[in-house]
């Protein structure tokens, strides 16, 4: 019996993953690969709502009994915007989750992003006390750069020439070399995918079994 229940996921699995993967290359009748895609969608829907629902109890119970402070406002902004969608949803008001967007997370989202430019100046430094080599200088002297040039866009500041340079620099920087590694960890990740897809689909990989 206990073969039977370790067996019966992975062949169910497998019997939906080479149904999908005959289906998009040997162009099967649209019922069944619409149906595939629909309860694949289904499950992906209840999954979310359930993780979301445990999210939520679990930070409740944090703030009633261990009195946390971020539980309890993670709790009451989940609530806010449940209340707000759902009166959305009522026609009680209009447009409240684009408020919501406009007012609260972009603000906070603007904030984190300013941060970031500390923090990879604060890091550069503290690399450079903990391992003086040639990446560390050349990692801050970017951030520094990227850091004026910045400035330069934004102010009239700097002569022309100067200004001219700076632009030029991170244009470099933004559309080769930030770009390059993007493609890089692209390319990486549908390595990834396909490794673990393939796994899957033979059996190797069974992480809907443990």
């Amino acid at each position: 019996m206990s073969k039977v229940r370790q067996s019966l996921p992975v062949a169910i699995a497998l019997f939906f993953g080479w149904l999908t993967l005959l289906g998009l290359v040997f162009n099967l009748p649209p019922v069944v690969t619409n149906l595939t895609l629909g309860w694949a969608g289904l499950v992906v829907a209840f999954a979310l709502v359930l993780g979301v629902l445990n999210l939520l109890v679990v930070h409740a119970e944090r703030s009633w009994r261990k009195r946390n402070f971020y539980s309890a406002v993670l709790v009451l902004s989940m609530v806010a915007v449940f209340g707000i969608a759902f009166t959305d949803r009522m026609d009680i008001t209009q447009n409240g989750l684009g408020r919501y967007f406009d007012w609260v997370q972009a603000p906070l989202e603007a904030a984190l992003a300013s941060l970031l430019a500390f923090f990879l100046l604060f890091a550069g430094f503290q690399l450079i006390k903990r391992q003086r080599t040639v990446w560390s200088f050349l990692f801050l002297l970017t951030a520094v750069l990227l850091l004026i040039a910045d400035i330069l866009l934004v102010t009239t500041w700097g002569p022309p020439v100067l200004r001219t340079w700076f632009m030029r620099f991170q244009d470099v920087i933004q559309n080769v070399i930030v770009i390059a590694g993007l493609r890089g960890l692209l390319i990486g990740v549908a390595l990834g995918s396909i490794l673990l897809a393939v796994r899957m689909l033979i059996g190797w990989e069974r992480p809907y079994n443990k």
